[in-house]
């Protein structure tokens, strides 16, 4: 548990919560030391998912580099082709692209854009970012778009891993089969022998990254409030919401939902058992947190990517979460 093991992965999402983008060099540059190999980014309303993992790839050059993920729907398969090989080139090969469908939230509500087919479009996104980041000229009818004679100028000159994040077997069985592995969350460690097999069903060696989020105090009653915020916010989405139907959750979940609907977000909050919050969010002694971790890699996860959730100070959470 204190040491890293060769070949072990160790991430954590940026940018940190608390600190702003263009004063975090110094504590990403200081990850390594700490036994970190991975940082990983989002996109939904925060920061972009490219941007910080330029500025990480100058600040930090042993670090791999992966976005988790860049929606399917809210950029056109060039313009991520484009993107990723412009971060695969900054960081001399150390980078990997998660695509995934986002939610009907962020790609409608948000963008504009209709929620159609996400399996068919991450399907097609995935073969057409392939063929271009390989530098093939791409004129093709897929089922959810066309790309008419694209070409990158400037492909990157090796291999960009790309990978799907997933939540239920079919687009768990598209992430092993068409892609170099998965990238999961919302789930508990014991979730992980449900997913895991569908990743793996043709490849055992697939990786798989699972986003962990983590709250480091000791004050559980606050973060349990954080985690039912978080759990009313995101599993209400019907993607998700069926999800943890699917993990087995519906009935601790079900009051919630239906409170929700109800549009008494009070009753809903307050109808989130404490254990579904506890299998959510990882929270207590630093120790304890980095035991709940690695629990994560001993269900079959590859690389466990630490999402910090309210840290008082997250330079000292990330140096209380090392692993060296």
């Amino acid at each position: 548990m204190d040491t890293i093991q060769t070949g072990d992965r160790y991430g954590v999402t940026i940018p940190v919560p608390g600190i702003p983008l263009a004063d975090q060099r110094d504590l990403v540059a200081g990850l390594p030391d700490l036994g970190y190999t991975d940082v990983w980014t989002g996109e939904a309303d925060g920061p972009d998912a490219f941007t910080p993992l330029v500025l990480a790839s100058q600040w930090a050059p042993e670090l791999r580099l992966g976005t988790a993920i860049v929606p399917a729907f809210t950029r056109g398969p060039a313009v991520i082709a484009q993107s990723a090989a412009t971060v695969a080139a900054a960081s001399r090969g150390r980078f990997v692209l998660g695509l995934g469908t986002s939610s009907n939230v962020i790609v409608e509500r948000w963008n504009g854009i209709p929620f159609d087919r996400p399996y068919q479009r991450v399907r097609d996104t995935v073969r057409c970012v392939k063929a271009l980041l390989a530098g093939e000229k791409v004129t093709e009818d897929y089922e959810t778009f066309s790309v008419r004679g694209m070409r990158l100028a400037a492909p990157p000159p090796g291999p960009v891993p790309i990978m799907v994040a997933a939540l239920r077997p079919g687009m768990l069985r598209l992430a092993g089969r068409e892609s170099d592995g998965a990238i999961i969350n919302w789930l508990s460690a014991d979730d992980v022998p449900t997913v895991a097999p569908y990743v793996r069903e043709t490849d055992p060696d697939k990786e798989i990254v699972a986003r962990i989020f983590v709250c480091p105090t000791e004050d559980a009653e606050r973060a349990r409030a954080v985690g039912r915020r978080m759990i009313a916010a995101y599993l209400n989405v019907p993607v998700y919401a069926a999800f943890q139907e699917w993990l087995g959750r519906g009935d601790a979940l079900g009051k919630m939902w239906d409170a929700w609907r109800a549009g008494d977000r009070a009753a809903a909050l307050a109808a989130i058992p404490d254990a579904v919050v506890d299998d959510l969010l990882i929270h207590g002694h630093p120790g304890a947190c980095r035991e709940k971790v690695e629990a994560y890699r001993e269900a079959g996860v590859s690389t466990p990517v630490l999402m910090l959730i309210d840290p008082d100070d997250p330079a000292a959470a990330l140096r209380d979460l090392a692993l060296l």
